[in-house]
């Protein structure tokens, strides 16, 4: 086989919100607050969603998008500072072929009156099913739904265009 059947990766999501890092924490750590923005846009509506924020708890997010194939996201939290950090890792399948494994970070810093949000992914990516880039295309999205949750304008933007 001339592919490599893992491919690593690691990739850092900027975003600012205009919004006190407390808010952002409730918007990622509570489960109705995060029903409303964690979902996937050729799904929006999931087929199971559960989620025990505690360190040590877990995640699970699934639906059936148009590829006609069942998507999980089964996450476990391995750290959680209040208003500061959330580790945790999860994996993801596209039906029972599990095609990625990786661990997150989301840092998030005060700044102005605002939150920096910094996203650091490393994973571990199967068989050529998934790729980074497609991850962090996907990942990106989900940061701006976050943004556009908590009623962030320009959202969607690099953290450089809000100066830094």
């Amino acid at each position: 086989m001339s592919e490599r059947s893992v491919v690593h990766s690691t990739f850092v999501i900027e975003r600012v919100y205009p919004a006190a890092p407390e808010k952002v924490y409730f918007a990622l750590s509570d489960p109705t607050a995060k029903k409303r923005w964690f979902f996937d846009p050729d799904n929006p509506m999931p087929s199971r969603h559960e989620m025990d924020f505690r360190v040590g708890g877990k995640e699970v997010n699934a639906g059936c998008p148009s590829d006609g194939q069942m998507h999980c996201y089964n996450a476990i939290y391995h750290d959680i500072v209040p208003n500061r950090r959330i580790v945790y890792s999860y994996e993801l399948l596209f039906g029972e072929t599990r095609v990625s494994v990786s661990l997150a970070t989301i840092e998030l810093i005060a700044e102005g009156k605002g939150t920096r949000l910094i996203l650091t992914e490393q994973g571990a990516f199967f068989d050529g099913i998934d790729s980074p880039a497609t991850r962090e295309h996907g990942t990106g999205e989900l940061l701006d739904a976050l943004g556009t949750a908590l009623g962030a304008e320009g959202s969607g933007q690099s953290a450089s265009r809000f100066g830094s």
